[in-house]
C-alpha cells in the first residue's frame, strides 16, 4: 500500500472527519485524584472539544480542506458548537442535531502535565450508518477519511466502507478505547494508537505488548502483528518518548518527541493525528509526515487547553525550525 509516498504534493487536500463534538471541561490539579478524594483545582477551563473536533480543527489550521459530520443535542451546550466551527473555518453543514444531551467531558491535568479524562458521548452516539449514507458523496470525495471512537461502530464501519469503495484512504484512532469490530480494522489503512490502546489491542490478538516504559522501537513487533488485521500503517505514540511508525513491508521509523516543557498533554494525540493526516494527504513522505505530527503535538502540550493551542502553519514552522 502506498502510504504518503506520492511523488507530487496535493494542494489543500480534502479530509472528511467522522467527528465528535464535546464540551470539554478540564481542571488543573497538583496531582491526579485517588478514589474517593476531592482536590482543589488551580485552574478550570471550558472549551469546545472532542477528539473529532480536535482532528478537524487541527487539520483545517494546517491548510487542509475539511468536511465531516458532528452530532449535537438540543440542550444548552449545543449552542457552543456553531460558533466553534465558525472560528475554526469549518462549514456549519458538518453539524447534525439530535434530541438529547450534547457530548461532554471532564479531564484532570497534574503538575507534570499528565492527564486522565472521561467523556460522555451524548448525541455523538446517535450518528449511525444512515447519516453516513446521506453523506456518501462527501465521504467518497475525500482524500482521507478520519474516525475515532467517540462515535459508534456502525457509523465508522459505514463511513470506511464508502471511503474504501471510492478509493479514499482511512485513518482510525480507536479512542476512547473499545475493541474495534473486525470489519472496521479490515477497512483501516492507517491505525494511530497510544501505548495503552496498543496494549489493549495486543490482548485482543493474544499478542504480547512491551511494558509502559518501553522505547518506541520495542513496539515494532506488536505493530507488525496488527498489520494482519488490516491496517497498512500502524503508528504507536508514546508521549515524551516519541512515536514509532511501522508500514507493512517496510522499515519501522522511530520519531523522537520534540523537547518542550509539557504544561498540559490533553489533546496532544489529536494534534499528532491531525498533523500526520495532513502530511500524508498532501503526499509527503512518511518521515516528513511523522515529523509534522510530532511538532503539532509539541505545540499543544506547551499551553493549557486544546482548541486555541492547535497550531497553524506558522506555529508548525516555528516548532520545526527550533524556535
Amino acid at each position: 500500500m502506498n502510504i504518503g509516498m506520492n511523488t507530487g504534493m496535493a494542494a489543500n487536500p480534502g479530509l472528511f472527519v467522522l467527528g465528535s463534538f464535546v464540551v470539554a471541561c478540564s481542571a488543573t490539579v497538583a496531582r491526579l485524584p485517588r478514589a474517593g478524594e476531592s482536590l482543589q483545582a488551580q485552574a478550570f477551563l471550558v472549551e469546545p472539544g472532542g477528539k473529532g473536533l480536535n482532528l478537524a480543527v487541527g487539520a483545517r489550521r494546517l491548510g487542509a480542506t475539511v468536511d465531516g459530520l458532528f452530532a449535537i443535542g438540543d440542550d444548552a451546550l449545543a449552542a457552543l458548537a456553531a460558533p466553534a466551527l465558525a472560528r475554526a473555518g469549518l462549514p456549519a453543514a458538518m453539524l447534525r442535531r439530535f434530541p438529547g444531551p450534547t457530548g461532554a467531558g471532564i479531564g484532570f491535568t497534574d503538575a507534570a502535565g499528565e492527564n486522565c479524562l472521561a467523556v460522555h458521548p451524548g448525541a455523538n452516539a446517535r450518528l449511525g450508518a444512515p447519516e453516513m449514507r446521506e453523506a456518501a458523496d462527501r465521504i467518497a470525495g475525500a482524500a482521507l477519511v478520519l474516525a475515532q471512537f467517540e462515535v459508534g461502530d456502525d457509523a465508522v464501519a459505514e463511513a470506511f466502507r464508502i471511503a474504501r469503495a471510492a478509493g479514499a484512504r482511512t485513518l482510525l484512532n480507536p479512542s476512547p478505547f473499545r475493541a474495534p469490530a473486525r470489519e472496521i480494522l479490515e477497512r483501516t489503512d492507517i491505525l494511530v494508537v497510544n501505548a495503552v490502546e496498543a496494549a489493549a489491542l495486543a490482548g485482543l490478538l493474544g499478542a504480547s505488548a512491551p511494558d509502559g516504559e518501553a522505547q518506541p522501537a520495542e513496539w515494532e513487533g506488536l505493530a507488525r502483528a496488527l498489520h494482519a488485521s488490516g491496517p497498512g500503517l500502524v503508528v504507536v505514540t508514546l508521549g515524551g518518548r516519541g512515536a514509532v511508525a511501522v508500514p507493512a513491508g517496510g522499515a519501522a521509523l522511530v520519531r523522537p518527541a520534540f523537547r518542550v516543557a509539557a504544561v498540559d498533554t490533553l489533546g496532544a494525540g489529536d494534534a499528532f493525528a491531525a498533523g500526520l493526516a495532513v502530511g500524508l494527504a498532501e503526499g509527503r513522505p512518511l518521515p516528513e509526515s511523522l515529523r509534522m505530527a510530532a511538532a503539532c503535538g509539541a505545540c499543544v502540550v506547551r499551553v493549557k487547553g486544546v482548541f486555541d493551542a492547535l497550531p497553524d502553519r506558522a506555529a508548525l514552522a516555528a516548532m520545526l525550525g527550533g524556535a
